[in-house]
């Protein structure tokens, strides 16, 4: 609004001083004009003037009736308002309207009556020393028969031609003043309309610079600002539909880069941030929207991570590594591939860097090898013992009989050790499937602990160890497969069994904690060093390798134990010390009331 109000006020301004001077200069002009043709026609007027006192000077000048020419010329002069001479040709004065001819100096050096003596007219304007006032003089000869007899003279003050002119004057500055107002009224209103259209342009540019893409202005004339405000509209528009389209796809942009659970950083040419996604912040341990138009190197000291921007903006290409990140006290393996971001024109104008945290992927790579060894060795132990008992008979086919049937029930227990442990990995590998609780449905909880704990008694009784439950009378019902919770109680039961000795306690209790079901499983055995505890729960992890054969264990149950209580939306830890017994806590939420 200012710029257009600015340019109304400058287009009007050269329309008024346009018009101001056009009105002056024709003022100036025609008052110029009206002054010569007034004293063009005053010397007219005057030369009129003196020839009527033609015939009464050619008397006077003669000698005849000279007493009355001066009363005579007076009451003409009062009657026309004109001052009258007659001046013989020596140039002495003969009658004046207006003083005594006796008192009057010799004329016959007057500018006028010289040029009258020379061309039968003159005509002077000065300053009469007579009447002290500027006058104007028109001089006629008087002849008589080829005779020059003397002058006669007619002027009058230039105050009446003054006042003449100061009346034209008035008469064309008034006019002159009118029409300025008519002009500079009719080019406000043409300023205006000329202007209007760029107001209305101009507030619609600043309202869509603001973000009102939908502000249009009118187009109501034909002319070139109707054309100007058509192609605006159409623009603005084009501009529309095409910011539309960006803003779509830059929000699909970032909703994919969002939405990825790789990290995405992109820089420009110095290196700083343009963006920076959840992910990457949470690799880096940064705030995204804290980051933005920040170099890189203040937003993260990994240095890796620099490194490889400043590799690509030199040129290197894209430059892919797998490097170990210490973010935060942690310690990630992450991925980095960077590459050259380029304009149309392919100039380089950043670099982005992706980041994909692979220490999980590394883990399980690493989970498994270690798993394909662990069941591989576990296999391959009875499977040895069986393959040497079985040759060592088929060699020997003398064997007395005692040491075949030795050899028969170590084949057996071996095979019994190989079938429990198939068992063992065909259970966990369904139970990380999710089949295991395909076929949830309510029970009670207290039920399968009592059925558990009853298959243990005998044992417990045999090794000399304190066996109690302690679940609720009433109901505890849970979600879930009645037979694997009770093979998880099992595997529980099974450890505290084995791993208590002689006199020691063994202790199940069920209870409810808020909307939770918690099994606890404690016993006064040899217990776990806390650095056993976060890996305890892992396929083939054993404290005692040793004795956990010799007690014939896979090395699956807990981990057994782990997937059941997961597949139920339940949690389990532990609580224990070495020679302090364990205690080991299930947690899984109850059926709400009324369900």
């Amino acid at each position: 609004m200012v710029v257009a109000s600015r340019f109304f006020w400058r287009l009007y301004a050269s329309y008024a001083v346009l018009i101001v001077v056009g009105v002056v200069t024709v003022g100036v002009l025609a008052a110029r004009r009206v002054a010569r043709d007034t004293e063009a026609e005053t010397g007219r007027s005057l030369e009129v003037r003196a020839r009527l006192l033609h015939d009464l000077a050619v008397v006077a000048l003669r000698g005849e009736a000279g007493d009355a020419l001066g009363a005579r010329v007076r009451r003409l002069g009062a009657e026309t308002g004109t001052r009258y001479t007659v001046i013989a040709a020596d140039g002495t004065v003969i009658a004046d309207s207006d003083e005594e001819p006796a008192e009057m100096d010799n004329h016959g050096n007057r500018p006028e009556v010289l040029d009258a003596a020379t061309a039968g007219r003159g005509r002077a304007v000065r300053f009469s020393r007579t009447v002290a006032e500027r006058m104007m003089y028109v001089a006629l000869t008087v002849d008589d028969q080829g005779q020059r007899l003397g002058y006669v003279r007619a002027s009058l003050p230039l105050t009446v031609l003054r006042a003449r002119t100061s009346d034209v004057r008035a008469l064309v500055g008034f006019g002159g003043v009118v029409a300025a107002l008519v002009a500079l009224i009719i080019g406000a209103f043409v300023a205006r309309r000329v202007t209007a259209p760029l107001v209305s342009m101009t507030t619609a540019a600043e309202a869509i610079a603001a973000g009102e893409y939908g502000r249009r202005v009118p187009a109501a004339s034909n002319d070139e600002i109707g054309a100007l405000a058509g192609a605006f509209n159409r623009m603005a528009a084009q501009l529309e539909s095409r910011l539309a389209t960006i803003t779509e796809d830059r929000s699909k942009l970032l909703t994919i880069l969002g939405g990825m659970v790789e990290g995405v950083i992109a820089v420009d040419g110095e290196q700083r941030i343009v963006h920076l996604n959840a992910a990457a912040g949470r690799i880096l341990h940064v705030t995204p929207g804290e980051t933005l138009g920040r170099p890189v190197w203040e937003v993260t000291r990994v240095r890796q991570v620099r490194t490889a921007f400043e590799r690509v903006l030199r040129g290197a290409g894209e430059v892919t590594e797998e490097v170990q990140l210490e973010v935060g006290g942690e310690e990630r393996t992450v991925q980095l591939h960077a590459a050259r971001l380029v304009s149309g024109q392919d100039v380089l104008v950043g670099a982005v860097l992706v980041l994909h945290d692979v220490t999980e992927l590394r883990r399980l790579e690493t989970v498994r090898r270690d798993f394909v060894a662990n069941v591989s060795h576990e296999l391959k132990t009875p499977i040895t013992a069986i393959r040497g008992l079985v040759d060592t008979i088929v060699d020997d086919p003398d064997m007395p009989a005692s040491v075949r049937r030795d050899f028969e029930r170590k084949i057996q227990r071996q095979s019994e050790r190989l079938a429990l442990l198939v068992t063992d990995l065909l259970t966990l590998a369904r139970l990380e499937s999710a089949e295991g609780v395909l076929e949830a449905e309510p029970l009670d909880l207290g039920e399968i602990v009592r059925r558990s704990a009853g298959n243990f008694r005998a044992a417990a009784a045999d090794k000399g160890l304190v066996f109690t439950v302690d679940v609720p009378g009433d109901q505890v019902t849970v979600s879930g497969d009645p037979d694997a919770l009770e093979l998880m109680l099992n595997n529980l039961l099974d450890n505290a069994v084995k791993y208590t000795l002689a006199g020691g306690t063994v202790t199940v209790r069920l209870h409810r904690e808020n909307d939770t079901a918690v099994l606890e499983i404690l016993d006064t055995g040899i217990g776990i060093g806390k650095e056993h505890h976060d890996r305890i729960f892992e396929r083939f992890y054993r404290v005692d390798l040793a004795r956990s054969r010799e007690l014939g264990g896979t090395g699956l149950g807990l981990s057994i134990v782990k997937h059941i209580c997961w597949a139920h939306g339940g949690q389990v830890g532990l609580d224990s010390a070495l020679g302090a017994g364990t205690t080991f806590h299930v947690r899984i939420p109850l059926i709400p009331q009324g369900v």
